[in-house]
């Protein structure tokens, strides 16, 4: 490394390096956007110089920079203040309170223009808890924005609550078709209740205004600057195309990508994105696809370590015999729902086949939608034909959300050389810090010798990967070791790679980040508190304090 002074150094805490030994040592130098010293107090402190910036961990942890591998900031974005109400909890505990914030939110919207929130969960509203009939209608939210058009989505994302003015601007009412298990709940009178699950909730998407560029970027701020607060440095925009240009409000359109590639130009892109492309949704078919992938024309960009395409998004979770979605994708307000649409059987599978063949031969990392053993068979089998017709030893493919998969569908993922994606994040928020769900990653895949990566699938789940990390530690066989014992640390130390060192490999970027040692990129985050000796349930509580990438401060609560 260069013999210049240290442009910041870190001492008096434990510095999990998560290299291939899992290294704890207790200080470390920066220099120049590089990791340029790891070990004692003594050996870090020779790099220091005048104008170095000593910071004392006091007991806290040092760590990589998190990598979120699902994550739709730019819609992200457009659930967050200021672009909408926050409806989680603690702040909305009822009915009455999510009535207020948008009472309050009249206050400084101008007449006639929407009020959007995101968050709200029926299990954490007084009234619903208390009793499960008890669903949110437009009559509450009418009393407090009568010149407002007003949508609040659930935290799940999968139903929306809206009052009258909103209604009318989407042209729904009790003309509007309402079959059995069409999402749109009416009342005895057949009048809508104001509450709109899975595909119905899509005519108020579309009544919201389109987004502009302006408010695009905006979106992906407000992202980057919560992402920062919580100390994540890199993640996957999974699905910008075509195939987005008419979901969460075209926020994964097309534009999105060209708006990511503005923000880095303009020094505004404060953490490393990989994008996945969509060419086409769930019901799109092979041949469109490839027509669409085949004539994308990718982005410029002056920096492949902040901004890159590497792969394509492909649906091929179907209707097939695993019964409904996992517990993940749905909330009590939405149901069951229904499965992804498209094609199914053979039909299905071929066009699947023919997906992945030519993105594997086109040269993109490819993540494709699995539910369930009956699923996967269709796509490690055509991995396999893809890989036979074109050899791409390294093409790092993946399967997600890789729920409900059991061990035989874990052995054939690692016999094919395919990683898993998992949401260890959504699992701790639908079963709570007292039980993980079953079927979700615990030792499981990496004792099967698969790959496996984490992320949150935000907006769907809020992006703390201090709870993807609980969850992990609490399930399976032995969970819940004492905490700081050899069981602990060594699940603790796997949880963390899916978060750091493997989802750098997903990324093609194992050479340069993902770990803190010397010569790698300065992409790192600091706890208040002990992360090796905390108990799993306390873990949520450890404070992100300090966040930069490539050493630039993008958080910083320890110079307050």
């Amino acid at each position: 490394m260069s013999a210049a002074s240290a442009d910041l150094v870190f001492v008096n805490g434990s510095v999990l390096t998560v290299d291939p030994v899992f290294t704890v040592a207790s200080a470390l130098a920066v220099t120049g956007g590089l990791v340029s010293a790891v070990g004692d107090r003594a050996q870090v402190m020779a790099q220091a110089g005048p104008g170095t910036r000593v910071i004392d961990l006091g007991g806290g942890t040092l760590l990589p920079g998190i990598n979120d591998t699902h994550l739709h900031a730019c819609s992200f974005g457009l659930t967050r203040p200021p672009l909408a109400l926050d409806l989680a909890g603690p702040a909305v505990r009822s009915l009455a309170d999510a009535a207020e914030a948008v009472r309050t939110a009249t206050l400084r919207t101008p007449a006639g223009e929407w009020i959007t929130g995101h968050g709200w969960d029926l299990s954490r509203l007084r009234e619903c808890a208390a009793d499960p009939a008890r669903l949110p209608t437009r009559y509450d939210l009418d009393p407090v924005a009568p010149g407002h058009p007003v949508v609040l989505f659930s935290g799940c994302g999968r139903a929306a609550w809206a009052n009258s003015a909103a209604l009318r601007r989407a042209g729904i009412d009790r003309n509007t078709p309402a079959p059995p298990g069409s999402g749109l709940l009416t009342d005895e009178a057949g009048e809508p209740t104001g509450l709109l699950r899975d595909d119905a909730r899509a005519a108020l998407e579309r009544a919201l205004p389109p987004l502009t560029p302006r408010l695009r970027a905006d979106a992906i701020r407000a992202a980057l600057g919560t992402l920062a607060r919580l100390g994540i440095t890199s993640f996957t925009e999974p699905a910008l195309g075509p195939g987005g240009d008419t979901l969460m409000r075209g926020a994964l359109a097309t534009a999105t990508l060209d708006t990511y590639r503005r923000l880095l130009v303009d020094g505004e892109l404060t953490a490393r994105v990989s994008v996945l492309l969509l060419p086409t949704g769930r019901a799109g078919t092979a041949a469109e696809f490839i027509r669409i992938l085949d004539g994308t024309e990718l982005p410029r960009t002056p920096d492949f370590r902040r901004l890159d395409v590497i792969g394509v998004n492909i649906f091929a979770d179907g209707d097939g015999p695993d019964g409904p979605p996992p517990a993940h994708e749905r909330c009590r307000a939405g149901g069951p729902g229904p499965l992804p649409a498209g094609a199914t059987g053979a039909e299905r599978a071929a066009g699947v086949a023919e997906m992945i063949r030519h993105a594997h031969a086109a040269g993109y990392q490819a993540a494709v939608h699995v539910t369930g053993d009956h699923d996967l068979d269709t796509v490690v089998d055509a991995f396999a034909a893809a890989d036979a017709a074109h050899s791409r030893p390294e093409a790092r493919h993946y399967v997600l959300p890789g729920d409900r998969l059991t061990a035989r569908g874990l052995k054939r993922l690692a016999e094919a050389g395919l990683g898993i994606g998992l949401n260890p994040t959504a699992a701790w928020t639908a079963a709570g810090r007292q039980e993980v769900a079953p079927g979700w990653f615990c030792p499981d895949a990496g004792d099967a010798g698969v790959t496996v990566i984490s992320g949150s699938d935000a907006p769907a789940a809020f992006p703390d990967w201090r709870q993807g990390l609980a969850a992990m530690l609490r399930c399976g066989p032995g969970a819940g070791g004492r905490p700081g014992g050899p069981e602990h640390r060594d699940r603790l130390e796997a949880a963390l790679r899916t978060y750091t060192t493997d989802a750098a490999w997903q990324d093609f970027a194992e050479d340069w980040k993902g770990s803190l040692e010397v010569g790698k990129a300065a992409d790192l985050c600091v706890l208040g508190g002990d992360l090796l000796g905390a108990d799993p349930d306390r873990i949520t509580g450890l404070p992100v304090l300090f966040t930069a990438v490539g050493g630039a401060v993008v958080h910083d609560e320890l110079s307050v």
